[in-house]
């Protein structure tokens, strides 16, 4: 069947008839004591905070780096241990022998062509959010994981997370009524400079310019792209995706959401100056087929408080839940015009468990221990392509003006040629997926 006739339906199922088996391939099949030996390919700032999450678990053996950047890589080996390879190409990387996975954390629009290379080379994957920066390399990126028979774990955390496990859980009994509305935001004031303003210059002799840029178009370095702040520059990634994906995921879990069938975004850039290519404020609304709206805010011309408390709010019509990482809180609903003022459930407070923190240690621990069974991750890459796909379609919303129509088992945007050419764009040679 060609890929471009595959619907998500029929894929689906090719796919989880090929997860349910023991993966055939050159890498080796791991015991249940076995160190898995993983390979990091981009060490900066979320790379080593997930190298360490990894270095908690005693069967996890940190065995490769890599990074464009000479000095990141040489603080990462510190933080290693000292005793790993280390290469400044991840193709080099993915070329040694004896690694069984590889943990992705470089700038968002490297995340497809490496994870489906890694795929291709008989690695499981660790790759962070968002999953990739367009639509069309999320669905390529399921593809090579289920082609492969790889184990693709995306860095959606709280999927590790027994506390949103027992939230979901909670809101899918329907003891807090009907959920029309959720709601979520990115919440930063960085007025009034924000990144800051640099002119072009050459790029320090330590870092690779050319192969950071990998796909994307070739362009003069700036200091405030490289290192971390590519993520207020459109072309390597968004806020609306960088935060948007985690908290969107949550709301996608706790209410059994696939996703949307409708999606419109506003917002510009209206009060933070810097050479930001991203709004400094955003709204996204998300409408479904079932009859609810998801709503995400980027504000990041002001920092208070957008919700009475925690991180995201499920509107129910018998009760109202406000979640964070220290738990959740529900709060009873009472009637309105023409309706009793008697509260509709009693008010409850539910604590995170212990196990609740160090959520990217947990995360690496599910990872791990599929890598042996071969079972799914809890974030497996079609969970991470279908939150990931929410945060994309609002970008693409906010580029056209328009509201957008999704056809999700086809995965195309229906109500505009123009929106639906910017699901995917055309790589700067000789880079290609797979």
């Amino acid at each position: 069947m060609p890929a471009k006739k595959m619907t998500r339906r029929t894929f689906a199922k090719a796919g989880a008839a090929a997860v349910g088996m023991t993966a055939v391939s050159a890498s080796r099949v791991l015991g249940a004591n076995e160190r898995v030996r993983v390979g990091f390919v981009g060490v900066a700032n979320r790379g080593c905070q997930v190298m360490q999450g990894f270095q908690e678990h005693a069967d996890a053996e940190v065995a490769a780096l890599c990074d464009v950047d000479e000095q990141i890589l040489a603080a990462a080996v510190k933080k290693a241990g000292g005793k790993v390879a280390v290469f400044g190409d991840f193709r080099k990387l993915y070329e040694h022998k004896g690694l069984d996975a590889v943990v992705i954390a470089t700038p968002d629009h490297w995340h497809a062509i490496q994870t489906v290379d890694a795929c291709e080379a008989g690695l499981d994957v660790y790759v962070e959010k968002p999953l990739s920066v367009t639509v069309v390399e999320g669905r390529h990126m399921v593809r090579a994981a289920r082609r492969n028979r790889r184990v693709v774990q995306v860095g959606l955390h709280r999927r590790s997370s027994q506390l949103y496990a027992n939230l979901a859980e909670f809101v899918g009994s329907g003891k807090i009524g009907k959920v029309t509305v959720a709601r979520c935001y990115r919440l930063n004031n960085m007025f009034p400079k924000g990144i800051g303003t640099c002119p072009p210059s050459d790029p320090p002799a330590h870092l690779n310019w050319d192969l950071w840029l990998g796909p994307r178009p070739k362009r003069p370095y700036q200091a405030n792209i490289h290192p971390y702040k590519f993520r207020w520059w459109k072309q390597y990634s968004s806020q609306m995706a960088n935060w948007g994906v985690h908290f969107l995921d949550a709301i996608r879990w706790a209410t059994g959401e696939d996703a949307p069938k409708s999606i419109c975004a506003m917002g510009g850039q209206f009060a933070v100056e810097d050479d930001r290519t991203i709004p400094d404020t955003m709204e996204a609304a998300f409408q479904f087929a079932s009859g609810r709206l998801v709503l995400f805010g980027q504000y990041e011309a002001g920092g208070n408080p957008a919700l009475a408390s925690g991180e995201i709010e499920l509107r129910g019509t018998q009760g109202t839940v406000y979640s964070s990482g220290r738990g959740y809180e529900v709060v009873p609903e009472r009637g309105g015009q023409f309706q009793s003022r008697d509260p509709r459930i009693k008010p409850a407070e539910v604590p995170a468990e212990g196990n609740n923190r160090n959520l990217t240690s947990r995360h690496a621990r599910n990872f791990l221990d599929c890598v042996k069974s071969r079972k799914k991750p809890n974030a497996d890459v079609e969970i991470g392509h279908r939150s990931t796909t929410m945060a994309l379609l609002a970008n693409i919303s906010l580029e056209t003006g328009l509201r957008l129509e999704w056809d999700a088992e086809t995965e195309t945007i229906t109500n505009s040629p123009a929106a639906a050419k910017l699901l995917h764009y055309e790589y700067r040679k000789p880079w290609k997926l797979g």
